[in-house]
């Protein structure tokens, strides 16, 4: 089947363990109505073999609690941390030997056969998964090999979020600085007539922002060759637009520097030489839908507690 935007492969680490995040994305995707239906069956611990009942058994959460707590907002770090305190406490032995177990499924075991089945069935040409793993990530797409779970953490680009005055640029520079990564200042790919619009106190619409979005994805990717690591500061106020940025959430973290628009505003106006001008920002607020995936932050805490936060939850530190 096609590629799924937001969702990642099964090898993608989210902290020390695999499959985890693939789960969490196929909740995201459930609770918004983009799940396909032959996913649906595959959710929860009604069959024990499945990747998600075993995920849960191994963390030592329900189901039921961990799609709760999932779809209350955080980012994958704060959902992982929050089973982990909940459940059952795993050594850095235990999650080695849960990823070396589940990569390996379908790998001349007792779902070998199925495993066989499958390929036949879905008509993958002269492809050869060896593992339900490899089987997933062919079948939407990936190239095979693309991801391991041997690999360190994906996460190389932090995108930091929010209305303009929240502070994105100033924290995401400082991070990209206490991180060594590279910073991308997504205002400045704006086409010019996006921005005498703006200057002259017209809001963008989605029109006059898929061009930007572009450039945006397109300057990202363009570093990704090289092995570069990335900060970007943008608004990124709508879903569509965080898709449009990053359609795999593996290698991608979300940042929301929230703050009330009394607040927001007060910062505008002591701001000079930017063509955001403060009676645009209800647009931004009215445009604004926040993320469940963000890890979620006070715009109005200092700069340098917002960076050590970062790092410390995105376990970056």
């Amino acid at each position: 089947m096609p590629r799924i935007v937001g969702l990642r492969s099964p090898h993608a680490k989210v902290g020390r363990i695999v499959v985890f995040g693939r789960m969490l994305d196929k909740l995201r995707l459930q609770a918004r109505g983009a799940l396909p239906p032959e996913y649906q069956d595959n959710l929860g611990e009604a069959r024990p073999r499945l990747f998600d009942a075993r995920c849960c058994r191994f963390l030592g959460v329900s189901y039921s609690d961990l799609r709760g707590r999932a779809l209350a907002g955080g980012c994958d770090e704060e959902i992982l941390a929050w089973a982990h305190a909940r459940g059952v406490p795993r050594s850095d032995e235990d999650c080695l030997i849960w990823n070396r177990f589940m990569t390996k499924i379908g790998w001349r075991d007792d779902l070998s056969d199925l495993l066989h089945k499958r390929v036949a069935e879905s008509g993958l040409g002269g492809a050869d998964p060896q593992t339900m793993c490899e089987l997933f990530d062919v079948d939407e797409g990936r190239p095979p090999g693309a991801t391991r779970s041997w690999e360190p953490h994906p996460l190389s680009v932090i995108i930091v979020m929010g209305v303009s005055g929240c502070g994105k640029t100033t924290v995401g520079g400082a991070l990209a600085t206490a991180l060594g990564w590279e910073f991308l200042e997504a205002d400045t790919l704006h086409p010019a007539a996006s921005i005498a619009k703006m200057s002259a106190g017209t809001p963008l619409g989605d029109a006059d922002r898929a061009p930007w979005l572009e450039a945006v994805h397109a300057s990202i990717n363009a570093r990704m060759p090289r092995g570069a690591k990335v900060v970007v500061a943008c608004s990124a106020l709508r879903l569509a637009y965080r898709l449009a940025l990053a359609p795999d959430p593996a290698h991608v973290r979300f940042v929301h520097l929230k703050g009330t628009r009394e607040a927001i505003e007060g910062r505008l106006r002591a701001r000079t030489g930017h063509f955001m001008k403060e009676g645009l920002l209800g647009s931004q607020f009215e445009a604004l839908e926040e993320p469940l995936d963000a890890l979620a932050l006070d715009a109005l805490a200092a700069p340098d507690l917002l960076v050590k936060g970062i790092l410390e939850t995105l376990g970056l530190a």
